[in-house]
C-alpha cells in the first residue's frame, strides 16, 4: 500500500491581487500591456489603444460577451500582434469600455494553443512560449485541465468537500461561484455575507454576496483563506454552467501562488507555492 502523498495548506494573501499584464506589439507599435485572459476567447482593446493605433473605431461592430453581460461594440483591423512565441492576425479587435485598471486591453485565449505561459509572480516575469511538453519541476504541484469550446479552461476542484469545476480564468480579479455551488455549501448561510458588486467590460454590474469560503482542494494543495463572491452571474447562463457547481478561479487566489504557468499542449497548471508558506 502506498502512502498518501503530502498536502500543503496555502493562505491566499491579499497583498499581490492583480491580473497578469502581457506586453503586445500591435502591428509594429508598443508594447501596449493587455491583460492575459484565459477566460476569453477574444483579444480586445481599450478606445485609447484603438486611436494610438489610428484606428478610432470601423464601421463595422461586434456582440462582445462578458462576465456580467453583452453588448455591441465598434471594431478595429490589425494585421499582427506578436508577444513571445506567440503571433496573431491578421485579426479584427473589439474596442471595448476601459474597465481594466490600466491595461490597454485584453490579449485573448484565441492562439495559446499549444503554447506554455509562465508567470512568475516574485520576479514579475511572464513567459509565454511553444510548448514542449516539458513535465513540472521538483516542488511544483500539477493540476489537470481540460480544455473546452471556446479554449475554456476547467479543472477539477473540491470546495468544503464538494466536487466541482473550476474555470481558470486570469482575466477575473475575483474568484466567484454559481448558485448551485452556493446551495451545496451554505444550507445556512453565514451571518457576515457581504453584498459586492461586479462590473463587466459591457458596463453591466452584477450583484453577488461575498462570504469566507471553506478550504479549495487542487493538486494535492489545500487552499485556505479565500473568499468567493456567489451570484446568478450571465457568463454562468451563457456557458450553460447553471445546473450543476462551478467555481470560477480568479486571479484573487491564483495570483496568491508563487509561480503559475498553464501548459496548453500538457493541459495542465503547474503552480509553485510561496516559499514563506511553506
Amino acid at each position: 500500500m502506498q502512502a498518501p502523498e503530502p498536502r500543503f495548506v496555502a493562505k491566499t494573501t491579499r497583498d499581490r491581487i492583480g491580473r497578469i499584464w502581457a506586453p503586445v506589439l500591435i502591428d509594429g507599435k508598443g508594447p501596449f500591456r493587455l491583460v492575459l485572459d484565459t477566460g476569453a476567447n477574444h483579444s480586445a482593446v481599450i478606445p485609447s489603444t484603438a486611436a494610438a493605433l489610428g484606428s478610432p473605431g470601423a464601421a463595422t461592430a461586434t456582440v462582445v460577451t462578458g462576465f456580467t453581460g453583452s453588448a455591441v461594440v465598434p471594431t478595429i483591423s490589425v494585421d499582427r500582434m506578436e508577444v513571445g512565441d506567440l503571433l496573431l492576425g491578421p485579426t479584427t479587435l473589439p474596442v471595448v469600455a476601459d474597465v481594466f485598471g490600466g491595461a490597454q486591453g485584453v490579449l485573448g485565449n484565441e492562439g495559446l494553443a499549444g503554447k506554455r505561459i509562465l508567470a512568475d509572480f516574485s520576479h514579475d516575469r511572464l513567459e509565454i512560449s511553444t510548448s514542449h511538453g516539458e513535465p513540472a519541476h521538483v516542488g511544483f504541484s500539477v493540476v489537470r485541465l481540460k480544455v473546452v469550446e471556446g479554449g475554456l479552461l476547467l479543472a477539477d476542484v473540491k470546495v468544503g468537500g464538494i466536487h466541482c469545476k473550476a474555470i481558470i480564468d486570469t482575466g477575473a480579479q475575483g474568484t466567484v461561484g454559481n448558485l448551485p455551488l452556493k446551495d451545496a455549501l451554505m444550507r445556512h448561510p453565514p451571518r457576515d455575507a457581504k453584498r459586492a458588486q461586479i462590473e463587466g467590460v459591457t458596463l453591466d454590474v452584477q450583484t453577488g454576496e461575498n462570504v469566507p469560503a471553506p478550504e479549495i482542494e487542487m493538486g494535492g494543495l489545500t487552499i485556505s483563506g479565500v473568499h468567493i463572491i456567489f451570484g446568478d452571474m450571465y457568463l454562468f447562463q451563457h456557458w450553460h454552467m447553471t445546473d450543476k457547481p462551478v467555481l470560477l478561479l480568479g486571479m484573487d487566489l491564483l495570483g496568491s501562488f508563487d509561480v503559475l504557468i498553464v501548459d496548453y499542449r500538457m493541459r495542465e497548471l503547474q503552480i509553485r507555492l510561496d516559499r514563506s508558506s511553506l
